[in-house]
């Protein structure tokens, strides 16, 4: 009996995600699976897309997002990854995580990126989880529980000092019972001021249920700029000790004084594999963006805000110039902005392009969806490396491009049956244009929906269509990693 399935995607160039040579064939699709890979000639389906000239590939994976509350707010506000041919989003990324954290109040920085008063409302990690299943996203979920969230559930506003026994104590029993109920692994931001004050040893600690549950252990490190190489020593260190895989998120070299210095991590970081299992994400920008903060500004490095609370006028305007507005120096004007977000103009572009085409590297937006005028990276991170990065400067070519999206981030973090175009695997599928995918957002402009992206499926149900939009579809799951 001829093959009968619910669609079936026609003459398309097939990248499976492995870095394998792409090839020509057609797709088919029963369910929220893909039933075969080939010839489908003699086979039919309820719907059929002819993709002649268009490659088709596995869903794209954000590996480092800060869209824990973005996935429980509907299809729209997720419109910039669907856009742009995501399937998968990581969330609970340096150190902040929307779960397990009960409070009426704004939690202190950087917290209040992914919540602010009523949305800290998870007294566990399971009650996040079942919110998930309960609210489904367009996008899957892969959830990590961050160490801020604990320390500011068990030390409340006394963070600046190093955990007590008692408190280590508590936060593992709560990290412990994260990961039962749907984490898949724990992060920390080291680099920021009410994280910074944890010591290595608290640390380890706290991540110690990691080893048994087969979890693991993502960072936004302690430095990225001077002391870049001691903080991967420190990473790398912490990964040894838990005996678990480790995640340097968005990794960099950051401020005038260290660029180039990529040769030296990246040396270090190949040293290490041979040891330990580590990996990276990055983003395609030379700028990043978190939470502002006055004593970290530099006069030789460009500033825009992206959000302020009391100055909410001032969302993508240049602090300098915000700054020579009320005549007065851009500490001075960043304090009186507070609390805000930023754009910081802090990288090298032969660092970004150096630190992407290492086979080490894999994809994340680090975008931030909640501020008011955020980096382009939210909107357009995907198609810019297919478009700008692959065929526009040839960094690497289509296949080596996709892997770093789908499938070699899904194999490190135990995304089982994710990230491949193979029989078996989950329909997490996007068909897009090779010949005209590039992305349209820009600092100036974030929100800006990139070009070339025709037709995005999660779990076989589809997301978003060109010229339509959102299909107004939430067949997104949440999605743990699976222990080999």
């Amino acid at each position: 009996m001829a093959l009968r399935c619910d669609l079936i995607i026609r003459d398309a160039t097939l990248f499976d995600g492995t870095g394998a040579r792409r090839s020509v064939g057609d797709v088919g699709v029963t369910g929220d699976r893909i039933t075969a890979v080939g010839d489908l000639g003699a086979a039919s389906a309820d719907r059929e897309v002819i993709a002649t000239g268009k490659a088709l590939a596995p869903g794209f994976i954000d590996a480092h997002t800060h869209d824990d509350r973005a996935v429980l707010m509907g299809c729209e506000c997720l419109r910039c990854k669907s856009s742009q041919g995501v399937t998968t989003v990581v969330v609970g990324n340096c150190g902040v995580s929307l779960a397990p954290l009960v409070t009426d109040k704004r939690p202190v920085s950087p917290l209040d990126l992914v919540g602010e008063d009523g949305w800290f409302r998870f007294g566990s990690f399971g009650d996040y989880a079942e919110a998930v299943r309960r609210s489904p996203a367009a996008v899957n979920t892969y959830a990590l529980v961050g160490h801020q969230t604990l320390r500011y559930r068990v030390m409340g506003d006394d963070l600046y000092r190093p955990a007590r026994d008692n408190e280590i104590a508590q936060m593992r029993q709560i990290v412990a019972e994260s990961l039962a109920e749907g984490a898949s692994g724990f992060s920390t931001g080291l680099y920021y001021k009410p994280n910074m004050h944890a010591t290595t040893e608290e640390v380890i600690a706290v991540a110690e249920p990691l080893r048994a549950a087969g979890g693991m252990y993502f960072t936004h490190m302690r430095d990225e700029a001077d002391h870049v190489c001691a903080s991967i020593e420190e990473t790398l260190k912490i990964g040894k000790r838990l005996g678990v895989p480790v995640w340097i998120s968005h990794h960099k070299c950051s401020m005038p004084e260290n660029y180039g210095r990529s040769v030296q991590t990246l040396a270090l970081l190949e040293a290490s594999v041979a040891l330990q299992e580590v990996a990276y994400d990055m983003y395609p920008y030379p700028a990043g963006s978190t939470v502002l903060m006055p004593d970290r500004l530099r006069d030789d490095v460009r500033v825009i805000i992206t959000w302020s609370v009391p100055h909410q006028e001032f969302a993508g305007k240049d602090l300098s110039e915000v700054a020579r507005g009320w005549n007065m120096d851009q500490r001075a004007a960043a304090e009186k902005l507070m609390p805000a977000g930023a754009i910081t103009f802090q990288m090298d572009e032969d660092d970004v392009r150096r630190i992407m085409a290492h086979p080490m590297s894999v994809i994340g937006s680090d975008g931030i969806p909640h501020d008011a005028h955020p980096h382009p990276r939210l909107w357009g991170t995907f198609p810019r490396v297919l478009g700008l990065y692959s065929r526009q400067l040839g960094l690497f070519d289509l296949e080596t491009a996709i892997h770093k999206m789908t499938g070699r981030t899904a194999a490190l973090f135990g995304m089982e049956d994710r990230g491949v175009l193979r029989a078996g695997a989950y329909a997490d599928l996007v068909l897009f244009d090779p010949h005209k995918v590039i992305d349209r957002a820009t600092f100036e402009d974030p929100k800006q929906e990139s070009e070339g992206i025709e037709e995005v499926w999660t779990n076989g149900v589809p997301t978003f269509r060109a010229g339509t939009g959102l299909t107004g579809e939430a067949p997104g799951r949440l999605i743990r990693r699976h222990r080999a």
